[in-house]
């Protein structure tokens, strides 16, 4: 189910929607992801064999970097910029304080990083970056393999049925 909402549902809704952003250009299109990332593995992705919840956020968080970066390439040239952000850490969520006990930044902090890469001048026609805030970052290695990404896209188009919808 993490790896469905986190990077499926995202996926999916951005590939649909890309008629519409292509006509609209400029557009941005910004995935808020995490700086907890772990590798996927392909091998049992929906981690059937071994589930642990941190890993599974961490593994779905990359997934949408890697889209982002994937996308990124696809979109050169058209005036559709895509990005990805970890906003802040640990926000002071309902979620966050249930899970952990304390927050460590508050919620204006992450809100004015995503509108930040939505709609800084500073930011026009930046694309395939991963930023930390609103400080450009490196993400997990495997997010720059470019053979890792295509699986994850051939996987996401399977599990999706994107091509079954004619897209």
């Amino acid at each position: 189910m993490t790896f469905a909402v986190n990077y499926l549902a995202p996926f999916l809704l951005t590939r649909l929607l890309l008629p519409l952003l292509r006509r609209s250009a400029p557009a941005r299109i910004v995935n808020v992801a995490s700086a907890g990332q772990s590798p996927i593995d392909f091998d049992d992705v929906m981690l059937e064999r071994r589930y642990d919840g941190m890993r599974a956020y961490a593994q779905s968080k990359l997934a949408q970097i890697m889209f982002t970066f994937d996308l990124a390439e696809e979109l050169e040239g058209t005036g559709v910029t895509v990005n990805s952000l970890h906003p802040a850490s640990l926000m002071d969520t309902k979620m966050v304080f249930e899970t952990f006990g304390s927050a460590s930044s508050d919620v204006q902090e992450g809100a004015e990083a995503t509108v930040y890469l939505a709609a800084s001048p500073e930011l026009e026609g930046v694309t395939g970056k991963y930023f930390d805030g609103q400080r450009e970052a490196r993400a997990e290695d495997q997010a720059y393999d470019p053979e890792a990404r295509d699986r994850l896209r051939r996987l996401a188009e399977e599990l999706t049925g994107l091509h079954a919808l004619g897209t």
